[in-house]
């Protein structure tokens, strides 16, 4: 009898112990059936469809870009856009059949899909605004101006235009660079001549202690004033100071001149940096030598 009543009380522990179990499954099994009533399963294999024929679109264009380009070398940069605005229409066209053949629109998808959209337009939207705002204040405030060579976040080139939502830069080696305008409401930016053809130029030289420093500063102040590029009209001006590091004590004579265009800023200091060099080497100047550093070891 005892067996019995304790073989009872087993089972009625194991179905009351199971109750919340199912309880708890009943929502979860609710919810898979929403999310499967909402799939359009006759057109999954459709959409499996619609996404290869996509594919073999976007494949077929770019083995045609990529045979232009290799034939006509000078079409390449054409056939390249082009491919950028058929890949987006694709990717465009593909993405709406697939979400229209597999899921059935109703009202309650219709309102999510809304909201997410209103959602992201309105985050789009404040960033556009904020560089509308930001083109704005660059255009009145006119920190620089297009042509200017400026120095911007380590950046150095010409302002080639000035938009209303970003700003181009051309480095010196030819590199296009597409800053947001409101990156120029809290950096420091760097303008080297402002408006003007002419910009200063500062290039230094390094000599050693013992050296005819007069000599040395004339040497560099008549190599300025014979460059072609020289903007005469400026001053030229050449600084002496010494310069001690850890490996070298030197004199540093830095000239200060303008050259007569910003586009000849880099020829400006080659043609003054060779002939100063040969000039020095003829007249027996002699750069600093490094000092070489010793360490002693106890023994």
């Amino acid at each position: 009898m005892n067996s019995i009543i304790l073989r009872n009380l087993f089972i009625l522990l194991g179905l009351v112990t199971s109750l919340p179990v199912v309880a708890a499954t009943e929502p979860n099994l609710e919810s898979l059936t929403e999310i499967a009533n909402l799939i359009r399963w006759s057109g999954v294999f459709m959409s499996i469809i619609v996404v290869f024929i996509a594919w073999l679109m976007l494949k077929f264009t770019q083995n045609i870009v990529d045979s232009i380009g290799s034939q006509f070398a000078q079409r390449r940069m054409l056939a390249q856009k082009l491919q950028s605005f058929f890949q987006f229409f694709v990717y465009m066209t593909a993405g709406i059949s697939v979400f229209m053949l597999s899921f059935r629109v109703d009202d309650r998808v219709l309102t999510l899909i809304g909201g997410t959209l209103a959602v992201s337009v309105g985050f789009a939207l404040k960033d556009l605004a904020a560089s509308f705002i930001a083109g704005l204040t660059v255009m009145i405030d006119r920190p620089f101006q297009v042509g200017d060579r400026v120095t911007f976040e380590g950046h150095y080139g010409d302002i080639i235009t000035i938009g209303l939502r970003s700003v181009r830069m051309q480095t010196l080696t030819d590199d296009i660079i597409t800053i947001p305008n409101n990156k120029f409401l809290s950096d420091v930016v760097i303008s080297g001549n402002y408006g003007a053809l002419d910009m200063q130029v500062v290039i230094p030289f390094y000599v050693a202690l013992n050296q005819d420093l007069t000599l040395a500063s004339d040497i560099i102040r008549e190599a300025a004033a014979s460059s072609r590029y020289i903007h005469l009209p400026k001053p030229i001006v050449v600084l002496v100071k010494q310069d001690i590091n850890d490996s070298y004590f030197a004199i540093k004579l830095t000239l200060k001149a303008y050259v007569l265009d910003i586009k000849f800023e880099k020829l400006f200091e080659t043609d003054i940096t060779l002939r100063v060099m040969q000039e020095f080497k003829k007249q027996n100047i002699c750069p600093p030598s490094i000092m070489q550093s010793t360490k002693l070891s106890r023994e």
